[in-house]
Formats: structure tokens, C-alpha cells, sequence
């Protein structure tokens, strides 16, 4: 979705518009929760994110603890929209660090899920983040996960993410490397 103008303000409003319409749907959906095991079992990675979407599997609880949401995905890639507040901050007034590391692990393990056939997963073995400007939650009300892939073997899977503002000020970077592995039956 894109505005006729391409202001930070404008994209601001888009990306509420998209989190509104997306929120709408979650709740007449199934929920925050955990997916039954058995719904999963026949869906790719990208089917099952997919379903979040569209509120027909439950949201990760994770989300509504921290205030942030799945808001697309496509093969390789997946994007997560936060509200950065102030009930995150740190004794210092500070966005916390884990705030920041904890949006860019799902949009970097969600990225490397859209990837997984029927019968694989994967879990997080390294994550490396990198904070480059801080997040004032007064003044920036919504931020961006970008995660994409860069390599999904047999075994190993590694992705890369960055933090964005709407008006595209980068506040944070960070990768991943996953082991990928059969899921047992």
C-alpha cells in the first residue's frame, strides 16, 4: 500500500492503515496463542505465514507482549511492525536493546521460515545485533523488520534484517544463522 505523497508522514499513515486492517483480522481471528501441531504438520513455512496473516492460525504471543506484528511475508522475506513504547524503556529512559533484538529475531527466523518445505524447520543459533541510533518511542511511534534470506542449505540458513523508521532512518541491523533440521513426526 503506498500514499500519492511519499512524506515520512504519509508512509506513517500507510503503515497505520496496513496495521489497522491487519489488527481487524486478527481479531475475529483464532487469537494469540500456540498453532496445534497437526495443522502445521502439512503446510510449507510460507503457507503457514500465510495463515497467520490471514488469523487463521493464532499469533505468536510473543507479539502482543511486545507490541509487534507480522505484516507480510513473500518466499525469503518477512517484515514485522513495531510500536516502540515507553513501556519498553530501560532504567536509563532508553529503548531496550532486547526491544530491538527481539522484533529483528522474528522478522530474521520468520524470513528463513517462509523457506521451510513440509517436514522442515528451524531454530535460532546465532543472532547478532547491531544498534546504530536510538529509538525515541515519543517522537517514533512505528518501526520496521525487514528480514531476508541470503542462504538456506540442508543444514545451516542465514538471514539478515534491518530496523527502519518510516522515514527510513535505519536504527538497528542484525543476521542470524539457523540450523535447519527434519521435524520429527
Amino acid at each position: 500500500m503506498t500514499s500519492s505523497t511519499n512524506t515520512p508522514e504519509s508512509k506513517l499513515d500507510d503503515w497505520i492503515r496496513e496495521e489497522d486492517l491487519l489488527l481487524q483480522r486478527a481479531s475475529s481471528g483464532m487469537g494469540f496463542g500456540v498453532a496445534d501441531r497437526q495443522v502445521l504438520s502439512g503446510l510449507t513455512g510460507l503457507q503457514m505465514m500465510h495463515a497467520l496473516i490471514a488469523g487463521q492460525l493464532p499469533e505468536a504471543t510473543i507479539s502482543k507482549t511486545m507490541d509487534f506484528m507480522l505484516i507480510e511475508v513473500e518466499h525469503g522475506r518477512a517484515v514485522f511492525q513495531g510500536r516502540p513504547g515507553a513501556a519498553y524503556l530501560n532504567p536509563m529512559g532508553s529503548l531496550h536493546g532486547g526491544w530491538y533484538a527481539t522484533i529483528l529475531d522474528s522478522a530474521l527466523g520468520c524470513a528463513v521460515h517462509t523457506t521451510m518445505p513440509v517436514g522442515r524447520g528451524y531454530t535460532t543459533a546465532e543472532l547478532s545485533v547491531n544498534l546504530v541510533k536510538g529509538i525515541n518511542p515519543a517522537k517514533v511511534t512505528r518501526v520496521r523488520a525487514i528480514g531476508e534470506v541470503l542462504h538456506v542449505g540442508r543444514q545451516l540458513a542465514t538471514a539478515q534484517a534491518k530496523l527502519v523508521g518510516p522515514d527510513g532512518t535505519l536504527y538497528a541491523h542484525a543476521t542470524t544463522t539457523c540450523l535447519v533440521f527434519e521435524l520429527p513426526k
